[in-house]
């Protein structure tokens, strides 16, 4: 499958790379928002509310196109994420107490973040479940902070869209970047692995 770049693809990558040094400033786990009676609409914007959930999200989509052979292969992680997300949601839903939600978001992005910078290529099934483990832990996070509100279906589903178009502009990024030399993708990566190693410093 050959892709190609779209005209908006450049400039949507330099506005997601000015976007890193900003990241500092992120939260993990809840955002303080108060939810009450809640949608779709609501349930598509959850995921840009905090950017540690936002960049982790594109890293996936950014590391699948970086390290893809075959138009297959562009799937494999971003799927394997949206798909534990749901179930880590319907958790967090549900009540289940799962142990060490934000410490695992924090390490989400420095293990993706290391895996963009390295471009390590890892079989689709593995990538899917590398991703896919730190993903329960986003969908939790989500879960808990949606749980007891009304119309906490239809937020789920557009959370699962929003983190759908999430990976596809990372992928679009990561297509761009590979075709600019080897320094940009690492550059991305190792910013994403920064972000991720200062919220693990942090709540320590």
């Amino acid at each position: 499958m050959r892709l190609t770049r779209s005209s908006c693809v450049p400039s949507l990558a330099a506005a997601a790379l000015g976007l890193l040094p900003l990241l500092a400033s992120a939260h993990v786990g809840v955002d303080g928002a108060a939810h009450h009676d809640i949608g779709f609409v609501q349930g598509f914007v959850h995921p840009f509310t905090g950017l540690d959930h936002l960049a982790a999200m594109v890293a996936v989509g950014l590391w699948s196109a970086l390290i893809a052979r075959t138009g297959r292969d562009l799937l494999w992680a971003p799927l394997g994420f949206a798909g534990m997300l749901l179930a880590g949601a319907l958790l967090g839903l549900a009540g289940v107490q799962v142990p060490a939600v934000e410490p695992m978001i924090a390490a989400s992005l420095l293990v993706i973040g290391l895996l963009v910078a390295t471009r390590l290529h890892l079989p689709g099934p593995v990538a899917a479940a590398v991703v896919g483990v730190f993903a329960v832990f986003h969908g939790v996070a989500h879960g808990y902070e949606l749980a007891g509100d009304h119309g906490a279906g239809l937020a789920i589903a557009g959370m699962v869209l929003a983190t759908a178009l999430l990976h596809t502009a990372g992928i679009a990024i990561g297509w761009t970047l590979r075709q600019r030399g080897a320094w940009l993708p690492r550059v991305a990566g190792a910013a994403v692995a920064l972000f991720g190693a200062a919220l693990l410093a942090q709540l320590a």
